[in-house]
């Protein structure tokens, strides 16, 4: 079959909307989904960062949700109709996914960031019928279709706004997972939260819906507003003795802390402003060395790296719409979208901070 995708040719090109061809229905344990819309993550942009790891020509795209058309066989619990989120992929058999830990999969990596599954090479070819790279986080999203494996994908009610549920798969399931599952914050506990974009803003709601209170910190105004609104104490992240300005917030110090920004000082500022045995957790990916200073580990506290909110997506997703439904966690407040077509110009307004979650509709 034929259909539109967004193709990134070179790390350095604007995306262009191509025809692309997929020449094989579903294997085994695959489903073929008709992509009703997809956020644009960070994750997606730093391809053109990933210093050439990241196969292309590829159609990116990895927090897509939509109907399922066909399914590869009796055993994946999905039928033509169903609507699904679609997150991230796991082998499924290794420790961690046996565990009930599938974001960190042995073959993550491989199967998200850097191939995908071989047997999947060369399924998508373009017009003139060249291969593009296997399977972007399983998925493939920035497309009219995408055929993934079911353990992909997680049905969800057909009265919700399917086109803008895409998110649930990564991004918000991301801030979220490290309040509600890493975290387990509850009444009583203060969660302070770096960086107000769509990670930090779901990890906002979460702490609400859990009965903490957040503390949202940000340089932008107009996030702290937003923050604010979803019930979190803004902070600007310039303030002077950012650590005693929090301490002094959470009555003595924060129970838990999560970075979304990756920067050394906010990181450093964050540890200083826990209590003892507090724990900060960081979602965004480092690139240069981490120096801690002195004393910012000391009296029990601790830092920890959480993948995709520690998530597993059947249990959290689903928690996650009934929340949105009475109410208590409202994401659709965050995302504007936009037509499949007007793909780059949604990357300039998700980096120029314009927006707080891109969503593309085919």
């Amino acid at each position: 079959m034929r259909f539109g995708a967004a193709v990134l040719r070179s790390y350095e090109d604007p995306f262009a909307v191509e025809e692309v061809t997929l020449n094989a229905g579903p294997a085994e344990g695959e489903v073929l989904v008709r992509i009703a819309g997809c956020g644009m993550c960070r994750t997606d942009l730093a391809v053109r960062r990933s210093a050439g790891r990241s196969p292309l020509p590829a159609v990116l795209g990895h927090e897509g949700s939509g109907v399922v058309v066909e399914t590869g066989g009796p055993d994946t619990g999905l039928v033509a109709g169903d609507h699904v989120v679609l997150s991230f992929d796991s082998c499924g058999r290794c420790r961690s996914c046996l565990g009930g830990a599938p974001a960190y999969c042995d073959r993550f990596a491989a199967l998200n960031l850097f191939g995908g599954r071989p047997e999947n090479a060369a399924r998508f070819t373009d017009a003139a019928g060249r291969p593009l790279a296997p399977r972007w986080f399983g998925q493939s999203s920035f497309a009219a279709y995408a055929m993934v494996p079911a353990r992909n994908a997680v049905r969800v009610d057909p009265s919700l706004p399917l086109a803008l549920l895409g998110p649930l798969g990564c991004g918000f399931l991301t801030g979220a997972g490290a309040v509600l599952n890493t975290f387990g914050a509850g009444p009583g506990d203060t969660v302070v939260v770096l960086g107000a974009g769509a990670v930090g803003l779901a990890a906002v709601m979460a702490a609400a819906t859990a009965g903490a209170v957040a503390v949202a910190v940000d340089r932008h105004p107009e996030r702290l507003a937003l923050a604010e609104k979803l019930s979190a104490v803004p902070v600007r992240s310039d303030s002077a003795d950012l650590p005693g300005h929090i301490r002094r917030l959470t009555d003595g110090g924060a129970r838990y802390a999560l970075d979304t920004t990756g920067s050394a000082r906010l990181i450093n500022d964050a540890l200083r402003a826990l209590r003892p045995t507090g724990h900060l957790g960081l979602v965004a990916r480092l690139h240069t060395a981490l120096p801690l200073e002195p004393g910012t580990l000391d009296r029990g506290r601790k830092l920890s790296h959480i993948c995709e909110g520690d998530a597993v997506p059947g249990l959290l997703i689903p928690r996650l719409t009934g929340l949105w439904q009475a109410g208590r966690f409202p994401f659709d407040q965050l995302i504007r979208t936009y037509p499949l077509a007007d793909i780059n110009e949604a990357e300039r307004d998700c980096e120029a901070g314009r927006v707080v979650k891109p969503v593309l509709i085919p």
